[in-house]
């Protein structure tokens, strides 16, 4: 067996969906479109993102000795419709991959559990990377042939749709490259107008200050009234733009425990979330992504979400807050208690 075919049947062993090989290269393209995303403020409050674009945009910056990419996926896909529940507007609806585990942690003991197979075999020297590393890792991952950023600037894969974690591994072993995979969006534009904040100024192109998981998670201070409403009952993250993708009806749901929903996470009561404390935020999301945010970030989404409820029973649970130590969420408190008073 030749030296791909042995990493790829390790990484299938060890739990990845897919696999594929690139030079540590990308082309002046993928600077460009980084600079003029950054030149255009996209980022919004994402500073981390010019910090270190030079590296993040050339493999070579961020480390020089790097000869290959070895781009990795891990499916999260889920076993249900994950738009259902925002006709529930007493509940909560958090992102698919943010209702249960930290996949960062999956994916990197994953990643480096491969990494030491491949040293023993191969020898050489690696570094393994997930998504807090500046790596533009969905044009690795096109260029290695595992799917294509979509429209939406997500990575569609033909076989997983629109849910793949990704992860890689920089190596010194110079690896023969995949074909890189080609656009297979055609006309469809299914994912822009789906979009509820029209966060797409272009196909190809996200404005991040209008995206709800931008808006929900990396923003510190309210949420800007412009965008309250079209948020609905989304207290973390999107998966509008992912979920209505063609190419996810070719895709099987993901068969990882530590992706099934917890029970606590699935559809959860607004009024209940509202109420948490500091204690409380902790405990429920232990060892899940939401707990980087902290709770006055959090019961801030959740005040927008019950605002957007048109309940009136949610109102004495916004007007509990209206008093919150934490001046934005007083203020999500005070602006969701308006908004029931006329529902």
């Amino acid at each position: 067996m030749d030296i791909i075919a042995s990493i790829r049947a390790e990484a299938l062993r060890l739990g990845f969906s897919s696999i594929g090989f690139t030079e540590a290269r990308l082309p002046p393209e993928a600077r460009a479109r980084l600079d003029a995303f950054l030149a255009a403020g996209m980022q919004g409050e994402m500073g981390w993102l010019a910090d270190r674009a030079a590296q993040r945009a050339q493999p070579k910056a961020l480390w020089p000795e790097a000869v290959s990419v070895i781009s990795l996926g891990l499916n999260y896909g889920p076993e249900e419709d994950p738009l259902a529940v925002l006709a529930q507007r007493e509940r909560a609806s958090i992102s698919v991959y943010a209702r249960n585990r930290d996949y960062h942690e999956l994916v990197k003991s994953r990643l480096k559990a491969l990494a030491r197979w491949l040293l023993a075999q191969q020898g050489g020297e690696l570094k393994v990377f997930v998504d807090t590393a500046p790596v533009l890792e969905k044009p690795l991952a096109q260029q290695a042939g595992l799917g294509w950023q979509g429209k939406h600037t997500n990575l569609v894969s033909r076989e997983f749709g629109s849910w793949l974690f990704l992860g890689e591994i920089y190596t010194t072993l110079a690896l023969p490259p995949a074909a890189p995979e080609t656009d297979h969006c055609g006309s469809c534009r299914a994912c822009l107008d789906s979009c509820p904040t029209d966060a797409f100024p272009a196909p190809y192109r996200l404005d991040a200050r209008r995206c709800i998981s931008y808006l929900t998670i990396e923003h510190r201070g309210p949420i800007p009234e412009e965008h309250r409403v079209a948020m609905g009952n989304r207290i973390y993250g999107c998966d509008d733009c992912l979920a209505v993708c063609p190419w996810n009806k070719f895709a099987a749901a993901h068969s990882e425990p530590a992706f099934a929903p917890r029970a606590s996470l699935d559809a959860p009561r607004l009024a209940e979330l509202a109420m948490l404390d500091d204690a409380g935020f902790r405990a429920l999301f232990t060892a899940s992504p939401v707990k980087r945010i902290g709770r006055d970030r959090f019961v801030r989404n959740v005040l927008v979400a019950i605002g957007n409820s048109a309940s009136p029973a949610l109102r004495a649970t916004a007007q509990a807050l209206a008093e919150d130590p934490d001046p934005v969420v007083a203020e999500a408190a005070r602006w969701a208690a308006g908004r029931l008073e006329t529902a």
